[in-house]
């Protein structure tokens, strides 16, 4: 039996995902151990392995089969555009995608006006304004702290996660328009949804049977 390979994004979600996993009977005893410099987590028994990576690395390992399942968020799929399946909703890491800025700057959005927009989320930003506000816009990519933008006068909004909205209030911001709704999703590799599918629709299934025990 080959291994089935799982990508986990680092951090929470990964904690989270593995709960999960635990919950339906699927155990890494090794990703336990906090001081481990492995890379790859093993449980010979059940044939599965996991590993940790970069959340904007995930889709990719995912589509280029190096991981059967993939647990990430879905700002990170929508933003990488990779080809794989997105199976489910996990209900964990639950937020919002939205534009926001200060309060003078609704007008020049209601008005579709020629603006510029800060984002850690280019493709996504980009498919928002472009393909669903048909709003010309200007898109700075930054990778730090995005709410900085509006407030030094890079850009009049921008593009970011949403949480609870302090960070925002704090720095005399808001949101202005939301562009959805986010949260953990298990994707999965095309080829090996053919080929590994009795295991792979297992641990959907249990997954889903988790969920609803859970009202998640």
């Amino acid at each position: 039996m080959r291994y089935l390979t799982v990508a986990l994004a680092k951090g929470r979600l990964a904690k989270k995902a593995m709960k999960m996993f635990e919950a339906i009977g699927i155990f890494c005893d090794e990703m336990k151990d906090e001081d481990s410099r492995k890379l790859i987590f093993v449980n010979e028994k059940l044939g599965m392995r996991f590993f940790l990576a970069k959340a904007s690395d995930v889709p990719t390992y995912v589509e280029y089969g190096a991981a059967d399942i993939g647990i990430v968020g879905r700002d990170t799929i929508l933003e990488e555009g990779r080809k794989l399946y997105e199976v489910m909703d996990l209900a964990i890491g639950k937020c919002r995608m939205c534009v926001c800025g200060p309060e003078t700057a609704r007008e020049r959005l209601k008005h579709h006006e020629l603006i510029r927009v800060a984002t850690k989320y280019p493709n996504i930003a980009k498919d928002y304004f472009y393909n669903q506000k048909y709003q010309t816009v200007e898109i700075i990519k930054l990778n730090g702290s995005i709410e900085l933008a509006p407030i030094v006068g890079l850009s009049e909004v921008i593009v970011d996660i949403v949480e609870t909205g302090s960070t925002l209030r704090e720095n005399g911001l808001t949101v202005l328009e939301e562009v959805c709704g986010l949260s953990a999703r298990m994707v999965v590799n095309q080829v090996s949804m053919k080929t590994e599918n009795q295991r792979i629709t297992r641990i959907i299934k249990d997954f889903q049977g988790l969920l609803k025990e859970t009202g998640g």
